[in-house]
């Protein structure tokens, strides 16, 4: 390699993108490709702009673009080195990218992806925007660089657990602990915080309202309802106690990780004497496949909450179901317990029982998948997945890399959002300790069990719904959509795997692509190579279906068991986030029984709150694909987003067009309602 030749005419132009908290000096050091001398250039007074999650100052952002000319030509560049001068005041820096534009109209143009704080008197060395893995760098131009970079993040980013059991994601107990360019932005923070202070401000409201009233009645759930949040949440107000809506949720709804096909009849479910039509009919729609189950057995021993010195109970239940020709889902019979050795069988609720035996049997069902929904599929498998997977992304991969550039943007927030939930929902003296049957500690306990079932395959929507035997059906829209979401991501992740390697040999011989690999698998994840997961990847095949599943994991299955909860759950009764006497054991049932079970009007209030708050369509939300941040220069991976967006596009009109069509959509998996990192 050569150095340009000196005194060639002409001007290179140099822009630098960045918001900002106050007025500092930024100064630009623009590295040649091989060592000499650099010149400096000052950038200063622009409007006051975004803060730094670390001041405590409240501007409002703002965005501002630098052009300065340089008066020689800089050559084929391969670093930027960024210094602010830190004054006394806060001063902090968000800067989005620099660009170097050659001499004249058509000069190359250099890309410096940032999308960091430039905090203190701290000097950023930004690569130019090329992805590069070790394989890619034989004369080691960036060696030193990829060093120094992972060793700080790994400063920076400690692995931490914050229950003892469970899998691990960032170490810190506080929002203060995180790094800084983890945090919110401050439009997703004032959004964040003012829905939660509006949502408990209704809180207040209502259960000062309530607390006098009366609280016999089915219907004095609606005192309690947020009319005109979610149409569909009306459906289900309106609709619940329907066997058919009951099933559709174990194919459609918040939760639709638990049903699979039978292959057998359930070893628990035993028939009491005189079931033996029930015993028939089961095996006749077990030989024609149309037999499914719903088992909540990881409940079963789980210590249940007691709030304000009234105990609270769980059950572990077993529902079988039939499918119909026509689509529909329909309850067979119901199993609220575990059969004991020693003890009668525990009773079978059947659809012809007394209405209000039915009905009880169903919340306590409905209740059940509340608890596994918000703890084993949204929180362990979409948030603390996520987070694994986003802490070891920033240990291992260096920001050249091209896996880290293709995964960064599904990672924004995961590790503030999970704070948040860790220091509000799920801590001491938090919303599950308040109001739900899993609160205080039952939770935790649940959590440890559920690690065992995190197994590599189920986080594969193509193999997961082979084993749960739902290809096919086609009433399951969850299925079809996360197969096509999954196919789309495949291919985009294909896309780029293929610029950057050409053959196996080239991810085997990548080191930090297979300690990026080994260190979700065998650190984060405790050591989950028993469970499927790889701790190295021997080929491009492997490595993009990898690749693949983290993406997925952070989006569409994310979205797929996050966004129905204001639809499911505002309705009380539907999903009960507790039950204040136990399981029946008999079928004589009242309406007193069953409002003596479901949640008060301050437990349910509280459900109905915290449902809007995290249920509800986020302003500041972005798209699956649709990030503004550009992390790799040059023509060839913009080519691939732009056809993963197409791909996207698509996908969301053909949902579009099928779900006008449906009696209830189901939008869960519509690309342009998938957020791209799990950020709420």
């Amino acid at each position: 390699m050569m150095l340009p030749p000196p005194g060639l005419p002409g001007t290179e132009r140099t822009r630098l993108c960045a918001r900002r908290s106050t007025e500092p000096r930024l100064f630009l050091k623009v590295s040649e490709l091989l060592a000499g001398s650099f010149p400096l250039l000052t950038l200063s007074k622009t409007p006051r702009s975004d803060v730094c999650p670390t001041d405590a100052s409240k501007d409002q952002a703002q965005e501002r673009e630098f052009k300065v000319d340089v008066p020689e030509y800089l050559g084929p560049l391969l670093f930027v080195k960024l210094r602010k001068r830190h004054l006394l005041q806060s001063d902090a820096w968000f800067c989005n990218w620099i660009s170097v534009q050659g001499p004249g109209t058509s000069g190359d143009e250099f890309t410096f992806p940032c999308y960091r704080w430039v905090v203190g008197d701290d000097i950023l060395s930004l690569p130019e925007g090329t992805g590069r893995t070790v394989v890619d760098d034989p004369q080691g131009l960036f060696k030193k660089h990829r060093e120094a970079e992972l060793a700080e993040r790994r400063k920076q980013y400690r692995w931490g657990n914050w229950k003892e059991g469970l899998i691990l994601g960032i170490a810190g107990a506080k929002l203060r602990d995180l790094p800084v360019d983890e945090r919110f932005l401050e439009d997703k923070r004032i959004d964040f915080e003012a829905s939660l202070a509006k949502g408990l401000a209704d809180l207040a409201i209502k259960d000062s309202l309530n607390v006098l009233a009366s609280w016999n009645s089915l219907d004095d759930f609606n005192r309690i309802f947020w009319c005109g949040q979610s149409k569909l949440a009306e459906r289900v107000r309106d609709s619940w106690k329907e066997d058919a809506l009951f099933g559709y949720q174990f194919l459609n709804g918040t939760n639709p990780m638990l049903l699979r096909r039978s292959v057998r009849l359930p070893a628990r479910l035993e028939f009491p004497p005189g079931m033996e039509e029930l015993q028939a009919q089961l095996q006749k729609e077990l030989q024609g496949g149309t037999l499914f189950e719903a088992d909540f057995s990881l409940l079963d021993g789980i210590k249940a909450n007691v709030i304000l010195c009234s105990q609270q109970y769980l059950a572990a239940p077993l529902v079988m179901l039939r499918l119909q020709s026509d689509g529909k889902l329909l309850p067979m019979v119901i199993q609220l317990e575990l059969p004991r050795k020693g003890s009668p069988p525990p009773p079978l609720f059947l659809p012809t029982d007394p209405p209000m035996a039915w009905l009880l049997a169903k919340c306590w069902v409905r209740s059940s998948d509340f608890q596994l929904h918000e703890l084993h599929s949204h929180l362990l498998r979409g948030h603390l997945m996520a987070e694994v997977i986003a802490v070891a992304t920033m240990r291992c991969l260096p920001s050249i890399h091209p896996i880290f550039k293709l995964l960064i943007p599904h990672l924004r927030y995961t590790m503030e959002i999970n704070i948040r939930a860790r220091t509000g929902l799920v801590s001491d003296f938090g919303v599950f300790d308040q109001v739900v049957s899993t609160g205080g500690g039952g939770h935790v306990e649940l959590l440890k069990r559920a690690g065992a079932f995190l197994t590599y395959s189920s986080f594969c929507p193509p193999d997961d719904l082979a084993d749960r035997g739902l290809l096919g059906v086609k009433s399951c829209f969850y299925a079809q959509d996360a197969l096509g979401l999954w196919e789309i991501i495949s291919r985009y992740v294909e896309g780029i795997v293929s610029l950057h390697y050409e053959t196996d040999e080239s991810v085997k011989e990548d080191l930090e692509l297979q300690t990026w690999c080994r260190e979700i698998t065998e650190v984060g994840l405790l050591g989950a190579q028993d469970r499927g997961f790889p701790v190295s990847l021997q080929s491009k095949h492997q490595l993009c279906h990898f690749v693949t599943m983290c993406i997925f994991t952070c989006t569409g299955q994310h979205s797929s068991i996050h966004l129905g909860q204001l639809d499911w759950y505002a309705w009380v009764p539907n999903a009960p986030c507790t039950m204040r006497l136990p399981p029946p054991t008999t079928k004589d049932v009242t309406l007193e029984v069953v409002m003596a079970t479901l949640p008060n009007f301050h437990q349910a209030s509280l459900q109905m709150s915290i449902t809007w708050q995290l249920g509800r369509r986020q302003p500041i939300m972005v798209a699956l694909g649709q990030h503004e941040e550009e992390y790799f220069s040059g023509p060839e991976p913009k080519a691939v987003l732009k056809k993963f967006r197409e791909e996207l596009a698509a996908l969301d009109k053909d949902i579009e067009i099928r779900n006008a069509k449906l009696d209830l959509p189901y939008e869960y998996l519509r690309p342009s309602l998938v957020e791209n990192s799990v950020a709420i």
